[in-house]
């Protein structure tokens, strides 16, 4: 996307260190190496299932999780869910923040501005909605990572992003949303939902250049 003016092996590395840090996130705070072959598309799924028990001396390791108890299962999702709410300030210690800290401003630098500009541009909104083809745990921790941490996830994995964007709107009924994206699937979805699509590009890269004007002026053609 930088045309070679940036230096390739230094992205990779950077790259290597984001996805460390997700792992390491995912398994230790939020079960992921439990349930990582139980995707769900969103965290309040399985709430049917869940009957509310107090979970603080809960044992998590040895409950027997399986493919039949959706209880249990549950009971990770509502601690997700409020792991996810609280932010990860309350769940690392300070030498982690310290090293994601620096992660982030690092990154930030070296995309000139992608992380800080695209955070900028999603504070302007009071609903922001991210239906992501990934898995729903990493996706979660990405989100809290790169400092999205309002950011409501969809994982499109196995029902399809049109699915998920008929879910959004059930769940917020009257809000105009528009999608922005890089694919085929989020823009032959929009167009089924009939909400305007925005599509990334990342020569030169949209983040930078795009503002809530754009977003605005797409939405009022669309609506």
């Amino acid at each position: 996307a930088f045309n070679g003016s940036k230096d390739s092996r230094k992205g990779v590395e950077i790259g290597k260190c984001w996805e460390n840090r997700i792992l390491q996130v995912c398994d230790t705070f939020f079960f992921y190496e439990q349930i990582e072959d139980y995707n769900e598309p969103y965290l309040s799924a399985l709430s049917e299932y869940d009957d509310g028990r107090d979970l603080s001396d809960y044992d998590f390791k040895n409950d027997g999780l399986d493919d039949a108890n959706r209880r249990k299962l549950s009971y990770r999702h509502r601690l997700i869910a409020h792991k996810y709410l609280q932010g990860l300030h309350k769940v690392l210690d300070q030498q982690m923040i310290k090293l994601w800290d620096d992660l982030y401003e690092l990154t930030d630098s070296y995309t000139d501005g992608w992380l800080s500009s695209g955070h900028a541009l999603l504070e302007q909104q009071n609903t922001n909605v991210l239906v992501t083809s990934g898995s729903l745990i990493p996706s979660l921790v990405k989100c809290l990572l790169f400092r999205l941490d309002d950011v409501i996830v969809y994982s499109s994995w196995e029902v399809g992003k049109l699915q998920c964007f008929s879910w959004i709107k059930e769940r917020f009924p009257g809000v105009r949303f528009c999608v922005i994206g890089d694919g085929m699937e989020e823009c032959e979805a929009a167009q089924r939902m009939n909400w305007p699509f925005i599509k990334i590009d990342l020569r030169p890269h949209r983040f930078p250049g795009l503002t809530m004007r754009m977003v605005e002026n797409y939405i009022q053609v669309i609506y």
